[in-house]
């Protein structure tokens, strides 16, 4: 296996890409007892519309596919329930589908080589028949319809349904009652055999466990399993221009919630390294917007907010920074907001204290098992390798590129949505 340092963390990797393409990522940690195991691969729901291996015409399959596929591979043609298979040592499980990927993971402290094993196998095995594909449909029916009654889901939705014109992001990651129902077993087949392969998979381990015997049941397990090459998936022709400027609705809610989205073209910005590119942007977001930022400090000394959260959303083509917020005055902390991405104002002794805190938190989170399984298994996803050196790549930032990538940015490039109570309208 190959070594990698993670320079100024304390912390080492071991990788190594098996004959099929499959990526195999190892962070021991010692002095910890636990052990935490992820097996993804990079389907996720914006992937509907692409051409299968080995045929010349694209196909569209229903949206929410790939949270559908999550549920069905939890059903195994033994009758056996991976679930209760992890529970009989105490092992926790659990899988997630995202917009780009899909992971299923295990973690714990006992049985790490049986478990390794079983969540191999059980993923390496799909089961889907027309009886179980009908029944996990009314199951996957209600949980939509639950998670469409969250006034959080809504705000977010109807956020990204403003933002994006014709992007999969605007439709929910597990998609609607309609489309779910159109699924077949014959969709879910071709999904797995095209997105389930090797060299569109990694497993990452980190934690305290037997490398050596763990390498061993991979290659036991994983050398069998056949590559297949890639389905070419068809290019999203999204516009650069949010696609719906402002708009205001009402849900079952008594405080006011808002959601803005700002959208920016990658290509607009003028930087070819993806990680370098994201280290900026969150830099930017969170001088402007960060728990110590001034912003924050101003909207609580003038008790405008009631809870504040941000993210960056990542496709291919675009960078879109999202605000979701509850507050009684939502106008005008918009407009609070608004200013302090137009004048964006970048302090240079500011800069230079947020790199030092930044350091010292990724330096802090090396010391515990989850976040250094979060931060690799986004770096997989996002740049299909390990990152050895983003500390020193932090320290090395400066706010002249920080300058010039804003002056790129069209901060008026906005969707604002507002959710008021329902009673604020009658």
């Amino acid at each position: 296996m190959k070594k990698i340092n993670l320079k100024g963390l304390d912390l080492t990797a071991y990788t190594e890409t098996l004959a099929n393409g499959l990526d195999v990522i190892f962070v021991p940690f010692a002095h910890k007892a636990n052990y935490f195991i992820s097996y993804a691969t990079r389907f996720g729901s914006e992937i509907t519309n692409f051409t299968p291996s080995g045929e010349k015409k694209a196909r569209k399959v229903p949206d929410g596919i790939a949270h559908f596929l999550e549920h069905k591979m939890f059903e195994q043609e033994s009758g056996e329930d991976p679930f209760a298979y992890f529970s009989k040592s105490g092992t926790n499980s659990n899988a997630s589908t995202s917009y780009n990927n899909t992971q299923y993971i295990c973690y714990g402290t006992k049985n790490f080589l049986d478990n390794l094993r079983y969540l191999i196998q059980f993923v390496n095995a799909p089961y889907y028949t027309d009886e179980n594909v009908e029944k996990e449909k009314g199951i996957i029916a209600e949980e939509l319809k639950m998670y469409a009654d969250l006034p959080d889901v809504q705000l977010e939705t109807k956020l990204r349904e403003n933002i994006y014109h014709v992007h999969p992001r605007r439709v929910d990651i597990g998609g609607t009652v309609e489309e779910i129902y159109k699924i077949t077993k014959e969709d879910l087949y071709l999904c797995y055999n095209n997105f389930y392969s090797p060299n569109n998979m990694f497993l990452l381990v980190v934690g305290n466990f037997p490398m050596e015997e763990a390498m061993s049941v991979i290659h036991q397990e994983l050398d069998k399993k056949e590559n297949v090459e890639m389905a070419t998936v068809t290019p999203i022709k999204e516009k650069k221009s949010v696609r719906k400027k402002e708009e205001t609705f009402t849900g079952n809610i008594q405080v006011p919630k808002i959601g803005m989205g700002l959208k920016i073209a990658i290509e607009d910005l003028e930087m070819e390294d993806g990680l370098e590119l994201d280290l900026y942007l969150t830099m930017l977001s969170t001088m402007l917007f960060g728990s110590s930022s001034l912003f924050r400090e101003r909207v609580r000394n003038e008790k405008l907010l009631n809870s504040f959260y941000t993210d960056w959303d990542n496709t291919e083509d675009y960078k879109t920074f999202l605000i979701l917020a509850s507050t009684n005055h939502p106008e005008s902390l918009i407009s609070e907001i608004k200013e302090e991405l137009f004048k964006h104002e970048l302090d240079s002794s500011m800069f230079d204290r947020m790199k030092k805190v930044w350091i010292a938190n990724e330096v802090k989170m090396a010391d515990y098992i989850d976040p250094t399984v979060n931060n690799i298994y986004d770096d997989m996803i996002r740049y299909h390798k390990v990152i050895p050196n983003k500390v020193d790549m932090i320290r090395k930032m400066d706010i002249k590129t920080l300058e010039k990538i804003v002056s790129h940015i069209d901060f008026h490039n906005l969707s604002v949505v507002i959710m008021r109570a329902q009673e604020e309208n009658k």
